[in-house]
């Protein structure tokens, strides 16, 4: 492993332990039950709470765990002196909204594959719009996002 890459992966452990330590404190202040698993994913550091009832930290279409993901980021940048893009997810949310998200963008996809011009989806926040851009780019087809703040949604498009 370059030194590079060790230094990235150092980097993201960080990173995940400083996010572990305020939510385990979280947890333990809210008097919440939960356990924090961390790994990375690509090039950002993931970090999961499971077990117990935690439905209450994702709230409505998940604007709790958004809220709380940015909290988590900006006690890594206490931490670390440096921006993380630290994804968050709370009692498997995230990874279930994901495998809903790639379905949307199969049909949408499919849709401009049988001649639709463009396909504009529901607003989204901005890891839903990541998670469809990247599965219509695995799909061959351009994907743009439109409109501003809370109107913010995902255009399907044709590869050109």
């Amino acid at each position: 492993m370059s030194d590079e890459a060790m230094t990235d992966a150092r980097r993201l452990e960080v990173e995940g332990d400083a996010a572990a330590d305020f939510l385990e404190e979280l947890l333990d202040i809210a008097d919440l039950d939960g356990d924090i698993d961390m790994d990375v994913e690509g090039d950002r550091a993931a970090v999961s709470i499971v077990g117990g009832d935690l439905a209450h930290l994702v709230g409505l279409e998940g604007e709790v765990l958004e809220a709380l993901q940015e909290l988590t980021r900006l006690a890594v940048l206490r931490t670390t002196g440096e921006r993380s893009r630290l994804m968050l997810d709370v009692g498997g949310h995230r990874a279930q909204r994901r495998e809903q998200l790639v379905k949307i963008a199969r049909d949408a996809v499919a849709q401009v594959q049988d001649g639709a011009p463009s396909v504009a989806l529901e607003p989204m926040s901005p890891f839903e719009r990541k998670v469809v851009h990247d599965a219509v780019a695995e799909h061959g087809l351009r994907s743009e996002s439109d409109g501003a703040d809370t109107t913010r949604h995902v255009v399907v498009l044709p590869a050109h």
